[in-house]
Parts: structure tokens; C-alpha cells; sequence
């Protein structure tokens, strides 16, 4: 059994974007292939990074994702439909395999641009802070996607996810909205920060997180990392240089022209 084990998770009953782990991608190469495919591509670098201690595993509760992961030579654990988030997903999955591992890293279905570096910064991060249940990822907004998020806010639509932290780098709060706030016609004080899909916790605290329960702002917010604060449980934020390409979430279908393009150029730059 790997020492840190990498868990993809992966629903097909996504409120604003039903099907989204499938929806086809169109890559560098110019095929088209499931969202999925990209990510589960994304973890195995990651685990390649981390060296032989680390394996990747596709959490669902849906037979039509599992049936792709496995013809693609995925593994696969199903998880229970009650999973409220990819969290807790992580926490059920684990019952399912041999052995615990020391570290969960939560790589999610909808992150295919994740690089392998990344992983390794929340995995080192959790290493280096034995009080920390959590540590997660951001990195500064680029103009593109600074904008990209704006665009998004001024149509209605949830793009990505912000966060702010302390000097010390742990997670104040976590939102779907811009913050901090930025004044029309003002340059701003703070970066705003583009929080990722990516969380690395211990078992221990994974367990901590589920008993809990869901809270009030996990749920207004749909941001399941806010059950860690309400539950006044460490979350450590890595703030990580933004890679040559724009780190883009699949979260709308308006999305898939986006990160098709930041497919192409993170291909671009790994061939140069």
C-alpha cells in the first residue's frame, strides 16, 4: 500500500454541470477525450513526482464513470451516492482500500490542469506542519483569469473559487465570490488568490471532518473546505508560482473552450 495515496473524485450528478468527469476535452493532439481522462493523466504525474510511496485511485458512485476509468486501466473504489462532496468521498474511500495510508491527496475531477509540482508542495506542506488537518493550494490570479473570474461574476455564473489567509498562511476563508474585495478603478493591496481542487489531509482528520457534519456556510457557499474552519481545524494554504499556462477548473460548460485551449499551451511549453 502506497504511503500517500492520490484519490480522484469523481460524480456524474454535478448540480451545474451534470456529466462534467465525461465531457469530452479536446487535447494538444487534437482528440477529444473525457474530462476525466486529463486528470487521472495529471495524477499519475503527480504520483511519478512523489516517487514509488505514492498511487492514484478514482473515487465514484457512478456506474458509467466507472466502467470508463476501468477500459482506460484506472483503478476505480465506488464510494457511496450520500457523499455530500469530494471529501467526504476521499473519507468513504478509504474503507475501501487494503491498507490507510498515511496521506489522502484529493486531486479533483474537475482540475485536468493541476501540475505535479503542486501536489508535492501540500504534501510537503502537510509534512512540514504536524498541527495543520489540511493544507490546500493557490496561486495568484493571472490578469486572464482574474478577468475570466470577473466575466463570470458579471454574467451570474460560479466560476472559481478564492481565498484569503493570514500571514501565516493558513486559510481565513474560502469563497465563490472575489475577495478581497477590489475597488472599481483601484489597483488592488492583496493578489487575489485562485484556490485549486487539491487538498492533502490525514486520515485522522478526514474522519474529523466527516463527523462534523455539513454547516451552514459549506453549503451557501458550496465550498465543502469551509466544514474545516467552522470545525476550527488548521487548513495551511501553499501559494505556488502560477505555471506558464492558466490554471482553469472545469466548472461550467463555457469552461471547455478555455481549458481546451490552456491544454494546447501547456503542451507548448513541456515540448520547448
Amino acid at each position: 500500500m502506497p504511503r500517500i495515496q492520490i484519490i480522484v473524485p469523481a460524480r456524474f450528478a454535478s448540480t451545474r454541470f451534470p456529466a462534467k468527469p465525461l465531457a469530452p476535452l479536446t487535447g494538444a493532439d487534437g482528440i477529444a477525450r473525457p474530462a476525466l481522462h486529463y486528470t487521472w493523466q495529471a495524477a499519475l504525474a503527480a504520483a511519478r513526482a512523489l516517487g514509488a510511496e505514492a498511487g492514484c485511485v478514482i473515487a465514484t458512485d457512478d456506474d458509467r464513470i466507472a466502467a470508463f476509468a476501468k477500459a482506460e486501466g484506472m483503478a476505480v473504489v465506488m464510494t457511496p451516492v450520500e457523499c455530500a462532496n469530494g471529501t467526504e468521498r476521499c473519507a468513504a474511500a478509504l474503507a475501501e482500500l487494503p491498507e490507510t495510508p498515511e496521506i489522502v491527496v484529493n486531486l479533483q475531477g474537475d482540475a485536468p490542469l493541476t501540475p505535479a509540482a503542486m501536489v508535492a508542495a501540500v504534501v510537503e506542506l502537510l509534512e512540514a506542519e504536524p498541527d495543520l488537518a489540511m493544507a490546500t493550494v493557490a496561486v495568484p490570479a493571472s490578469p486572464t483569469v482574474l478577468g475570466h473570474l470577473q466575466t463570470d461574476a458579471a454574467a451570474g455564473r460560479v466560476g472559481g473559487t478564492t481565498v484569503v489567509c493570514s500571514r501565516e498562511g493558513r486559510a481565513l476563508y474560502f469563497s465563490k465570490s472575489i475577495i478581497p474585495h477590489i475597488a472599481p478603478d483601484t489597483a488592488p493591496r492583496e493578489p487575489v488568490l485562485l484556490h485549486l481542487g487539491l487538498y492533502a489531509y490525514r486520515p485522522a482528520s478526514l474522519e474529523r471532518y466527516r463527523a462534523h457534519g455539513t454547516v451552514s456556510l459549506e453549503l451557501q457557499e458550496g465550498l465543502e473546505q469551509l466544514r474545516f474552519l467552522d470545525a476550527g481545524l488548521p487548513v495551511g494554504v501553499a501559494v505556488c508560482p502560477a505555471p506558464a499556462w492558466d490554471m482553469i477548473e472545469l466548472n461550467n460548460p463555457s469552461d471547455i473552450p478555455l481549458i481546451e485551449a490552456q491544454l494546447v499551451r501547456r503542451a507548448q511549453v513541456e515540448d520547448t
